[in-house]
């Protein structure tokens, strides 16, 4: 039977938001308030603008068990639970319910600087970290070289990390992290502040670590990267479990609930990010003819129709077609071109993007749409709408790829033996 590493029991952590009938106070609205305290005006009545409380449960009745040696992919949309319950087990917040046992150290990457202190040097910091984690000071020293030559921050190494961009700081964290061998490593998101040759070599000690029987917890919305890392996934939903399984059935279910509860009103999705100044309303797809469709035959034309509910000025659509296991597949950015922004239509305003060609290959897609004002993110909503695409013909070419093997299609010819 295999070694149990980590065991959750019936977890829950709630919270308590706490909510103001009106705005901001004002500097003669608080000397009020105070006068009251101090006067113990009891008949005055309830205050109107005094605070409510409403209970929040980030997570309820979580139960797990991970093994020695596993790497598990936790999956969910944003604000699903997965980093409350990442913190849970990091020791870094304590559960309001529930028992959590953990077998051994655990050293956890959840954001950026994790365990650093921004008034030391990037060399106190390697040996404070590893104090953390319960490292005798003997082992860090012959781990120093190791994590320095890893981490590439060797020239800043005596310089406080207060100073660190966000990319040295993940460096030298997860080098830290990886190399001062924790019986569980815990990696959030955070790995995608680092540039992508660095990712790699994260990506490769991971599977390092794991081949030398030691536990990860990896949290990513990147699918294809959870696919490919992880045997084992689980779904937290609403601060759930609703799936813990193989990682291709995880995925699998995750992709269709996603799917069951995507809304054609984009103004209904409760799952969007930005300042909200403006927002999407609907994203319409055209087909060769015109007509609103969810089907395109590939190599024919298509335009992507992004209604907004008003104008600003500079404000520029993208949008990102991402495969059915989440790997990104292309981009189009309106501020890359030299194009005015649309013109308002009875109070509205919208963004047509138009292809000539569609060169995917027959599968599903989901695309991820978002407004921008230079750098003010006005709004981003995902999976703003599903494209299935069929098998199609560019020009006489019938379009057929290998099966599994990539999703863009390259117009080419064969030229047989000389």
């Amino acid at each position: 039977m295999a070694d149990v590493i980590l065991s959750a029991e019936r977890l829950g952590k709630q919270y308590l938001l706490r909510h103001r009938v009106a705005g901001y106070d004002t500097l003669r609205e608080k000397l009020a308030e105070n006068l009251r305290r101090l006067t113990h005006a009891r008949n005055s009545g309830p205050d109107p603008r005094a605070a409510t409380l409403e209970e929040f449960w980030a997570l309820r009745d979580v139960s797990l068990q991970v093994n020695q040696g596993e790497t598990v992919g936790l999956i969910g949309r944003n604000g699903a639970g997965k980093s409350t319950l990442l913190r849970i087990i990091s020791r870094i917040t304590e559960p309001t319910e529930g028992r959590l046992r953990i077998r051994g150290r655990a050293a956890s990457l959840l954001e950026v600087g994790t365990g650093f202190h921004p008034e030391l040097t990037g060399r106190e910091n390697i040996y404070l970290n590893g104090a953390i984690l319960g490292m005798p000071k003997s082992e860090i020293r012959a781990k120093f070289d190791e994590i320095v030559d890893f981490s590439e921050v060797a020239q800043f190494l005596d310089t406080p990390v207060k100073r660190y961009s966000s990319g040295m700081y993940v460096r030298l964290a997860f080098s830290v992290a990886a190399h001062l061998e924790p019986d569980i490593l815990i990696v959030d998101e955070v790995l995608a502040v680092g540039d992508a040759a660095f990712q790699k070599k994260c990506l490769e000690r991971m599977a390092e670590v794991s081949r030398m029987g030691r536990t990860i917890l990896f949290v990513s919305h990147n699918l294809g990267l959870v696919k490919s890392m992880c045997r084992r996934g689980v779904l937290i939903e609403g601060g759930r479990v609703v799936c813990d399984d193989v990682v291709d059935a995880t995925v699998a279910q995750y992709l269709e609930r996603f799917e069951a509860t995507a809304s054609a009103n984009l103004l209904e999705r409760a799952q969007r990010h930005g300042t909200g100044r403006v927002r999407l309303s609907r994203l319409d797809i055209r087909d060769s003819k015109l007509a609103i469709t969810g089907r395109v035959a590939a190599g024919q034309a298509v335009q992507f129709v992004f209604h907004v509910t008003g104008r600003l000025p500079e404000l520029t659509c993208a949008f990102t077609i991402y495969d059915s296991i989440g790997q990104a597949i292309t981009c189009f950015d309106s501020a890359l071109q030299d194009s005015p922004n649309p013109g308002a239509v009875t109070g509205t305003s919208s963004f047509v993007c138009e292809l000539s060609e569609l060169f995917l290959t027959p599968g599903r897609y989901r695309i991820n749409a978002a407004l921008s004002c230079g750098d003010e993110l006005v709004d981003h909503v995902e999976s703003a709408a599903m494209l299935d695409v069929d098998q199609g013909i560019s020009g006489t070419q019938l379009l057929v790829a290998t099966p599994g093997y990539g999703s863009v299609y390259m117009p080419h010819r064969w030229v047989g033996p000389c």
